[in-house]
């Protein structure tokens, strides 16, 4: 299929497949919008597109969970497909691997337009008027510490040499209508970006981006390694430039058909209070921390603008699907990469990004000749903890590839019956971990360090192993064709 070239797009796709929700009352960007989208993602309805919010020019609109799991029948993963480009039927390992195909595959550059082709560039707000208070920035969670006027948009931001460009998510709160503060931390690519400016002393300009095409934020939460730009790998694939324009205050170039985009400087010091806000794990924190300040002093944005709300929480929202599936695509590559045999990886949505399964051919063995299974486990190990994103995996999962780890039944269900109780883990002691992983203790989260392990779950080599009590391979070939027939007339 086509893919959509904006969030509009995307939304007319959604809408053909019965999976949005046209809300006409009138709601309040203060909680109302974000308990509906939370009810929505909860129960697997709709993704609900609010017309009318209160406190705002008419015309102005939010859009709830716009990558979580489908309400369409048969097509759990449809609005993660249709984002990257696939048929909306296509499963988590399609996708997945469709995700792993770009990496190895050229970039393709961005193409500027003019102004005039821009639809970002309908309205433009410089100086006083450019303030976020004109629009329904979402209130998200009772307890967090202010509106958050990023929960999926991406951050734009260049080296100051301007040799890369990186697009990243990360959450931003919203402090009054001029100033915004957001989550900065190392080693992750918008901190490696902002430490740049500081050891020169001078603000980071940046650019907030909300909608536009809809794979853009999606790819922003993928792993890309370090000095790869973005929207390159976009362009890779979509199989064509993603159209871009200067933005108003800065050389960044920014996604043409973006809905809004905020433009300001990142402060050289941590001096904004950021958080508390409930996060992927599930949980909503007290803690605050000391980050960077946003400046807000140019807004543009397309007429009668869509601002794209995620309600982070309990499994699976946009947290679990965008991450686990980005953080899959990236441990794939580097596994692939230091020519360790692997079928694929998948992070559990239902767990909150804390298990990864990492799926191996039953002929590993002859791939590997000589390793043992422990063995196997401690390079799996070693490979994925010593990247970039390794802080983010606390659990992973060495199974077999008899089953699809994108099936949580299936999923699950080898978890149980092949993971040991105590033996048969390889231990990892010591090493960074994300301070939002909810599973390690006060004192490691605020140390962000902690013991990370691999759990070694390989079935006997063939031959040696049970046979598996399902219909593929517990009945005779005769047998199951006449199931078959009698069910697919």
């Amino acid at each position: 299929m086509r893919h959509p070239s904006d969030l509009r797009e995307h939304i007319a796709i959604l809408e053909a497949l019965g999976d949005l929700d046209r809300i006409e009352a009138e709601v309040d960007w203060n909680l109302e919008a974000a308990a509906h989208t939370r009810y929505s993602v909860e129960r697997r309805l709709p993704a609900p597109l609010f017309q009318k919010v209160s406190g705002v020019e008419e015309g102005f609109r939010l859009l709830g969970s716009p990558a979580a799991l489908s309400a369409a029948p048969g097509k759990p993963f449809a609005r993660v497909a249709v984002s990257i480009g696939l048929p909306p039927e296509a499963t988590g390992r399609e996708v997945v691997d469709h995700l792993v195909a770009t990496w190895s595959r050229p970039g393709i550059p961005p193409k500027s337009v003019s102004r005039e082709e821009a639809e970002v560039k309908q309205n433009v707000l410089l100086g006083d008027d450019a303030d976020l208070t004109r629009f329904p920035v979402p209130f998200v969670h009772h307890g967090d510490g202010n509106r958050y006027a990023n929960t999926y948009g991406v951050i734009i931001a260049q080296t100051p040499d301007g040799s890369w460009t990186n697009w990243s998510i990360a959450r931003i709160m919203m402090v009054d209508g001029k100033h915004m503060t957001g989550l900065v931390l190392h080693p992750q690519h918008i901190a490696q970006v902002w430490q740049q400016w500081v050891d020169l002393g001078k603000p980071m300009p940046y650019a907030l981006v909300q909608g536009g095409d809809p794979a853009i934020p999606f790819i922003g939460g993928v792993p890309l390694p370090d000095n790869v730009n973005e929207a390159d790998y976009i362009g890779a694939l979509i199989d064509e430039p993603l159209k871009v324009v200067k933005a108003e205050l800065s050389d960044l170039l920014v996604p043409a058909s973006a809905e809004i985009v905020i433009e300001g400087h990142l402060s050289v010091e941590r001096s904004g209070v950021e958080g508390p806000f409930g996060e992927y794990a599930g949980y909503i924190p007290t803690e605050t921390s000391l980050q960077p300040v946003y400046s807000v002093e140019a807004i543009t944005y397309r007429d009668d603008p869509i601002w794209p709300l995620v309600a982070e929480g309990t499994p699976v929202d946009e947290c679990h699907t965008s991450q686990t599936i980005g953080m899959a695509v990236g441990a794939v590559a580097a596994l692939r990469a230091a020519e360790l045999p692997v079928t694929t990886v998948w992070g559990s949505m239902y767990s909150a990004g804390h298990w990864y399964a990492v799926t191996v051919p039953a002929d590993w063995r002859d791939q590997l000749p000589g390793s043992t299974p422990e063995e196997f486990a401690r390079r799996v190990g070693e490979t994925l903890f010593s990247t970039k994103f390794g802080h983010c995996l606390p659990q992973v999962f060495l199974l077999d590839d008899d089953i699809d780890p994108a099936d949580e039944h299936a999923l699950l269900w080898a978890l149980a019956t092949r993971v040991h109780p105590v033996d048969r883990k390889v231990y990892f002691e010591g090493g960074p971990i994300l301070p939002l992983l909810a599973c390690y203790t006060e004192e490691e989260r605020h140390a962000a360090q902690g013991t990370k392990v691999v759990h070694e779950a390989l079935l006997p080599a063939p031959g040696e192993r049970q046979v598996t009590s399902n219909f593929e391979h517990a009945y005779p070939a005769d047998v199951r064709a006449k199931v078959l027939d009698r069910h697919q007339r």
